[in-house]
């Protein structure tokens, strides 16, 4: 079992979840059922699924909440584009969430 308060990916994707929560305030109201819930369930499942696997009894486990982390990373990046391609907001939370992505990856590897 791993302490997911102390792994640093922990900590940036749930420092993360505030930053897109106070970003997607800014959308428009008719997106809240379609691109802001959407964003909202991504986000918060990074964080989520990172605790949840280190939560369990085996690095296996860890590693399958890793891949769903890392499913909603990518989620939420191509979510990020759109949101920049309509308008909604720039793409500098880009390198925010590929870095989140690469720590999942790296964590990943450490488990093998």
């Amino acid at each position: 079992m791993h302490d997911f308060r102390k792994l640093g990916v922990w900590n940036k994707s749930r420092d993360f979840v505030k930053i897109v929560f106070e970003r997607i305030n800014t959308f428009p109201k008719e997106e809240r059922f379609g691109l802001v819930s959407q964003m909202k369930r991504s986000t918060i499942s990074i964080p989520s699924n990172i605790a949840e696997g280190c939560g369990r009894g085996s690095n296996k486990q860890l590693n399958y909440h890793l891949d769903v982390a890392l499913g909603s990373a990518f989620e939420l990046e191509t979510q990020i584009l759109v949101a920049s391609d309509l308008e909604y907001l720039n793409a500098d939370d880009l390198n925010r969430i590929q870095e989140i992505e690469k720590m999942i990856i790296g964590l990943k590897k450490s488990l093998k």
